[in-house]
């Protein structure tokens, strides 16, 4: 049969079920979110009888889904999509609902009675799934009505699921196949998951080995390793998340890992591991004291108001179950190898130390990647879904096989077999292959993985565009360290940024130029786009501030025309340009996005303008774009007032206001009419790139530079500078802070010019670049660049 949906509603209020609630919301699907009347007694406002407290339960999960942090919602207007009900009275709204998503207590007798209780009011084609993240799929479906089987699966989302990128599907064996197809386009495409079809066993896929890996390194700790030194060793250093291990329990909670761990050792009684999910003795201990992490308020670290009542960070040590300072932890083979980017190499120099650190790391990663191969056939069967699993779930940077790979099967495998270690058949079989790898390349870089002893093609996921295969197969136009432009094919041209967290410097503003000047020849369009951490977290602040100290300012001043140039470039380009902004897009990055004509952006595009932040002003046309922006709402008509207008983009300039997700980048005019976004950030370039193509084909003309801007003038600054005096003399900001507010407002008001002066773009352009020339040589702002490259944060000089 034919799927669709168009409606949805969650069973079950709590933390999970109001996350899945207002995500489906994000998605723009309107939800229905029931839960149970609360029992006689309840603490809850109103009479018995009365909605306000039949619904209570439904109403808090929505309550604190609205103010949860970080925010379930895209934006607050989303949670107008989700309505709320209960599972006594409201039983027949069901029937207009295409997914109903069950999200209950991880308890199978209450999940099968709350299916029994809704069975009778499904509608015909109706789809029901459970949240679970370890129960029998197969156990449940056996107690829904034989017509509603082939209707059920398992979608098994990561907490929280606007944030987590991995949807797993677990069918049973009587799902209807139509449906699983559907479920993976409808995760995929619509509620931007990376999916993966897991198999029916103890906490599927991801939970399965994350947990195993948790657990093998809190064994391993018994050679008296402290908590810092194993997150040290568990975090980016072996390519796995900052939070590492310990800080990762602490945020996920102790009960939800222990209770995790528990469903593996109480179901999967064939486990040659079993023993390691046997909640070890720290764990339990933990538990019994209500040491649960961050929702307990301590675990393995707690924040505790130190002397002069800044907070500090304490430690748990794991001997004496108190806390104390916490310590730095130094190994020799980590000092070596943490300066190492390629994940392989970094990972081989630290294996093969000889200290305390040397024999933890390969302890578990050894532990890890057997375990892994031992379970393929029954969690999953393929190596790419246990891969795409760690990373999307788990955050790891390469799934177990893919790392693997990298340090090298075959050395690896000699010193497990010297170590008297057993090695699966999985192995065997990579080993008699001639690149001794569960992954390999083709001459037209397509990926195959090993299965069954030969390789298949890998599938990639839908409607993506891999930018490393298409450099492997030679689709590069031109390249230097910072940038590359790559023909991503029918006649659209990508400026692809690969610098140090793709900072804007003088490589990929010369390349930006480049690409402007060859979209315009041989192609058809543009996009500016790469697949990075992050589009680009800013300018090169580094050299800035030491071309700053040196007094460099031709330098300063010839590469800011430059970057002015770049953006107007792409705004002015006779193709068209669309920007694919995704993750941090700031200042710089922010500027770059604001150039182009049209942006396709991820979901989770986190945009905003924050110079002010290290004492400077945007310079690279984001002053002059974001005055224009605002400008867009003002009437047509002679004597209009601009000062309302001007003030919109100094409050958002000037308070270093950055959008908590492409949603919120319309209201605060980063994005506007006419842009868009996809869910999938995967899809992102291919989204951007079926964009520019269908503007090309439109007959594209590029704007009119001709235009007038009427400015706000020396009554606006005037207006602006007063308003800065109340909030010094208030302590809301700083003395420099009010200087530097005033050097933006004079940017954004035009100078010292009439009300309703009207000026050119390059007007603008030349006082924003002068401000900012001015200001780099004031040591207060150099003082504050040197904080942020230190501190990471701002300084409030």
């Amino acid at each position: 049969m034919a799927y669709s949906i168009e409606r949805a509603a969650v069973l079950g209020s709590g933390v999970m079920g109001s996350a899945l609630a207002a995500h489906l919301a994000n998605a723009g699907i309107p939800t229905l979110l029931l839960d149970i009347v609360p029992p006689a007694g309840s603490n809850v406002k109103g009479g018995p009888a009365s909605r306000e407290y039949r619904d209570a339960f439904a109403r808090g999960g929505l309550e604190r889904a609205q103010k949860a942090k970080p925010a379930p919602f895209f934006t607050a207007g989303r949670a107008r999509r989700v309505s709320i009900g209960n599972l006594e009275d409201d039983l027949a709204r069901l029937k207009d609902c295409d997914w109903i998503l069950e999200a209950v207590v991880e308890k199978l007798d209450i999940k099968r009675s709350l299916f029994e209780k809704i069975a009778p009011h499904l509608k015909d084609g109706a789809i029901i799934t459970t949240n679970t993240s370890g129960l029998s799929i197969t156990d449940m479906a056996a107690s829904l009505p034989e017509a509603l089987r082939p209707r059920f699966l398992g979608t098994h989302f990561f907490n929280p699921p606007r944030y987590l990128h991995l949807l797993e599907l677990i069918p049973h064996a009587g799902t209807d196949p139509a449906l699983l197809s559907f479920m993976r386009e409808f995760g995929d495409a619509t509620l931007g998951k990376g999916v993966v079809v897991a198999k029916d066993s103890p906490d599927f896929i991801a939970n399965r080995i994350g947990t195993f890996s948790v657990m093998s390194a809190i064994r391993a700790m018994e050679g008296g390793y402290t908590v810092e030194e194993v997150d040290a060793l568990t975090g980016p250093l072996i390519g796995r998340p900052k939070s590492a291990t310990f800080r990762t329990l602490d945020l996920v909670g102790l009960d939800i890992m222990v209770h995790a761990s528990t469903t593996v050792y109480d179901r999967a009684t064939h486990d040659e591991k079993r023993e390691y999910f046997k909640a070890p003795e720290l764990l339990s201990k933990m538990l019994a004291g209500g040491t649960l992490g961050d929702k307990s308020g301590k675990g393995f670290y707690q924040k505790v108001r130190g002397q002069g009542g800044a907070s500090e960070i304490q430690t748990l040590d794991v001997t004496t179950l108190s806390y104390r300072a916490r310590q730095s932890a130094k190994f020799g083979s980590l000092e070596a190898a943490k300066t190492i980017e390629d994940i392989g190499e970094r990972v081989r120099t630290v294996i093969s130390g000889k200290d305390r650190a040397a024999t933890f790391v390969w302890k578990t990663l050894s532990e890890t990647f057997l375990y892994a191969a031992s379970r393929l056939g029954e969690i999953a069967d393929d190596v790419v879904s246990i891969d795409r699993a760690m990373r999307w779930g788990f955050g790891w940077e390469k799934g177990p096989f893919e790392l693997w790979d990298a340090i090298g099967v075959e050395k690896t495998v000699e010193r497990m077999r010297a170590e008297g270690m057993t090695i699966p058949a999985v192995v065997e079989d990579a080993l008699r292959t001639p690149t001794k790898s569960f992954y390999r390349r083709d001459e037209k870089a397509r990926v195959a993985q090993l299965y069954h002893g030969a390789y298949m093609d890998v599938e990639a996921p839908p409607a993506t565009i891999d930018l490393a295969a298409l450099k492997a197969q030679g689709r590069v136009v031109k390249k230097n360290a910072g940038a590359s432009l790559v023909d991503i094919g029918d006649g659209v041209l990508c400026i692809e940024f690969h610098s140090k967290m793709n900072a804007i410097g003088a490589d990929i503003i010369s390349m930006v130029m480049a690409g402007v000047k060859e979209a315009e020849t041989n192609f058809e369009a543009l996009v500016v786009g790469n697949q990075g951490a992050n589009f680009s977290v800013g300018a090169n602040l580094m050299l800035l501030l030491l071309e700053a100290r040196e007094g460099n300012w031709d330098e300063i001043d010839l590469v800011v025309r430059q970057f002015q140039k770049a953006t107007s470039a792409l705004k002015y380009c006779r193709k068209p340009v669309v920007a694919a902004p995704f993750g941090m897009t700031l200042g710089g990055g922010c500027e770059m996005v604001l150039g182009a004509q049209h942006v396709v952006a991820s979901a989770e595009t986190y945009i905003g303008l924050v110079e002010v932040g290290v004492g400077l002003v945007p310079a690279g046309g984001g002053c002059k774009e974001m005055v224009l922006r605002s400008l867009d709402g003002m009437p047509d008509v002679d004597g209009a007032d601009v000062f309302p207008f001007v003030r919109a983009a100094f409050e958002t300039i000037g308070l270093a206001r950055v959008a908590t997700s492409a949603e919120e980048a319309f209201a605060l005019r980063f994005l506007r009419d006419g842009d868009s976004f996809v869910m999938n950030a995967d899809r992102l370039l291919h989204a951007a790139k079926t964009t520019a193509l269908a503007l090309s084909r439109r007959g594209y003309q590029p704007p009119d530079r001709a235009r007038e801007i009427p400015v706000a003038g020396e009554g606006g600054i005037a207006a602006i500078k007063a308003s800065l005096y109340n909030m010094k003399e208030g302590k809301y900001i700083s003395e420099y802070d009010a200087h530097i507010g005033a050097q933006l407002a004079r940017v954004l008001c035009g100078g010292e010019l009439a009300t309703g002066t009207k000026v050119t773009e390059d007007y603008l352009l030349n006082l924003e670049r002068e401000v900012f020339l001015k200001l780099c040589g004031e040591k207060r702002t150099q003082d504050r660049m040197a904080f942020m490259l230190k501190e990471g944060k701002p300084l409030r000089n």
